[in-house]
C-alpha cells in the first residue's frame, strides 16, 4: 500500500528495478511487526546505503539490547501475567489484579520495543536506517504525547495515509472529531477483528479528543508527577481492554481492580510480588531513559553490555522453549 500510495502521490518515483521493489516488500527486519516502513522513507536507501564496521557494530549492539528486553524482561513479566490471568478474575484481590496488568503493561512494552530494536539493528547491519518505533512512552505526561512515543511508525502511517487525507484538523470541529474517530476505530481494527480492539481504539480516540479540546492545557499546569500518574492510569486501563478479549471478562477484571469490597491484598499477591520485586523495579527503571543515558555516556559499558548481553541472551534462548513475540498475535 505504501509503495502504491507514494507513487500515486508523486512522493516517490516509480521503481523500475524489480529487485529493489522486491527488497522493499520483503525486507525481513521490519516485515512482521514493525517498524512499519513507508516506501518514501526508504526508496533512496534501496539504491544508496552505507555498510560500515561502525554501522554493523551499532546494529549488533541494538539487536542484543532488543533480545535482552525480550528474553530477560518481557518473558519473565509475561510468566507472572500468565499465572495471574489463569486465576478466575472473581477471586483476584485488588493488588493481585493491579500487579497482573502492570506486569502485562511492562511486558508488552519490552516485548514490542525489543522486537523493534532487533529489527532496527538488523537493518543497520545491512545498511538500512529504519524509523525509531519507541521513545520511552511510559514517561509521557499526556496521552497525546504517549501516542507520539508508542509504535511511532504506526502513528505516522495512519497520520499520513488516513488522517491528513480525511482533512486532519484543517476542517470544521465536527469533521475533525469524525476524522479522529475513523482513525482510532481503524487503529483498533488493525490489531485484530475483535470487539475489544475496536473498543480499545475508540477508548483512546475519545481521550485524545478530550485532551485536544481542553484537557492538555490543564495537564500542562499540573505537577509533572500528577500528569504522569494520569497517563499511566489510563494506559493500564487501556491494556485491560486490549489484552482481555471478552467484554464481560474485562468488566470483571476491572471490578477486581477497583471494587474495594474485595480483598485488598492476599497471599497470591505476595507469592508473585516478593520473588519478582527486583525484576519489576528494574523493568520500571528500564522503561525510562536512565539506563540508555548511562550506556550512551560510557562506551566501555556499551561494549561490556554487548559481550555479556550476547552470552546471557544465548543462555536464556538455549534453556527456554519456543516463545514468539507477543505482538505477532496482532
Amino acid at each position: 500500500m505504501s509503495y502504491s500510495i507514494d507513487v500515486y502521490r508523486n512522493d516517490s518515483p516509480v521503481q523500475k528495478n524489480i529487485i529493489n521493489l522486491g527488497t522493499f516488500i520483503t525486507l525481513f527486519p521490519q516485515l512482521v511487526a514493525g517498524p512499519i516502513v513507508r516506501y518514501h522513507d526508504i526508496s533512496h536507501q534501496l539504491i544508496n546505503r552505507c555498510i560500515s564496521f561502525d554501522k554493523i557494530y551499532e546494529g549488533v549492539y541494538r539487536f542484543i539490547i532488543g533480545i535482552l528486553k525480550k528474553v530477560i524482561i518481557a518473558n519473565n513479566l509475561g510468566a507472572i501475567w500468565f499465572s495471574i490471568k489463569s486465576i478466575p478474575f472473581f477471586d483476584l484481590s485488588n493488588l493481585t489484579a493491579w500487579l497482573g496488568i502492570i506486569c502485562f503493561t511492562l511486558q508488552i512494552y519490552f516485548d514490542f520495543s525489543g522486537y523493534s530494536d532487533m529489527a532496527i539493528g538488523l537493518g543497520k547491519i545491512f545498511g538500512f536506517d529504519l524509523l525509531e518505533n519507541f521513545n520511552f512512552p511510559y514517561i509521557s505526561k499526556s496521552i497525546t504525547e504517549f501516542w507520539r512515543r508508542w509504535h511511532i511508525s504506526l502513528g505516522i502511517w495512519f497520520r499520513d495515509y488516513l488522517y491528513i487525507p480525511l482533512g486532519g484538523n484543517r476542517c470544521s470541529k465536527s469533521r475533525w472529531i469524525f476524522n479522529i474517530f475513523i482513525v482510532w476505530f481503524l487503529t483498533g481494527l488493525w490489531h485484530g477483528a475483535s470487539f475489544n480492539f475496536i473498543l480499545w481504539g475508540l477508548y483512546f480516540g475519545i481521550i485524545l479528543i478530550i485532551e485536544k479540546l481542553f484537557l492538555l492545557e490543564i495537564l500542562k499546569k499540573l505537577p509533572k508527577f500528577l500528569s504522569h500518574i494520569y497517563v499511566m492510569f489510563l494506559v493500564i486501563i487501556g491494556f485491560v481492554i486490549f489484552e482481555i478479549t471478552d467484554i464481560n471478562s474485562i468488566l470483571i477484571y476491572l471490578g477486581s481492580m477497583f471494587n474495594f469490597n474485595n480483598t485488598f491484598v492476599d497471599s497470591t499477591f505476595y507469592y508473585y510480588f516478593i520473588p519478582n520485586i527486583i525484576l519489576i523495579v528494574f523493568s520500571i527503571i528500564a522503561s525510562t531513559p536512565i539506563i540508555k543515558i548511562i550506556l550512551d555516556k560510557y562506551e566501555i559499558l556499551r561494549f561490556i553490555t554487548l559481550i555479556v548481553g550476547f552470552i546471557v541472551a544465548t543462555s536464556f534462548l538455549v534453556d527456554s522453549s519456543f516463545n514468539p513475540f507477543l505482538y505477532f498475535r496482532f
